[in-house]
């Protein structure tokens, strides 16, 4: 079962997750991070890290947000890795716990 990076990530792309992955399974969009399922050994260490709390594992993702599941594996194969902690986008605390940010979601 592979982690899942959901909604609220998008727009504030915190990146505390990325530095603790040991098989460096994240991957970065505009302003989204997403985690490829193939890669993910369901360590559980990013969850905790995210001070957005959109970290979840497949099975416990909010319904309203299953999709997405096929997302981070739909973008994991466009974007580019990501191994290194960067800076969040500039106004990440402004969008931190906004609802429904998908519309925002530059692919």
């Amino acid at each position: 079962m592979a982690f899942v990076v959901t909604d609220n990530c998008i727009l504030c792309k915190y990146t505390d997750c990325v530095e603790v992955c040991p098989v460096d399974c994240f991957y970065e969009g505009p302003n989204f991070l997403v985690i490829d399922p193939d890669e993910c050994i369901d360590c559980a260490l990013c969850e905790p890290e995210c001070p957005a709390e959109a970290i979840f594992e497949e099975d416990d993702v909010p319904a309203d947000q299953k999709h997405f599941i096929e997302l981070n594996a739909e973008l994991a194969q466009k974007w580019d890795n990501i191994v290194d902690k960067k800076d969040p986008l500039p106004e990440a605390a402004k969008w931190d716990g906004v609802k429904d940010k998908i519309k925002h979601l530059e692919k």
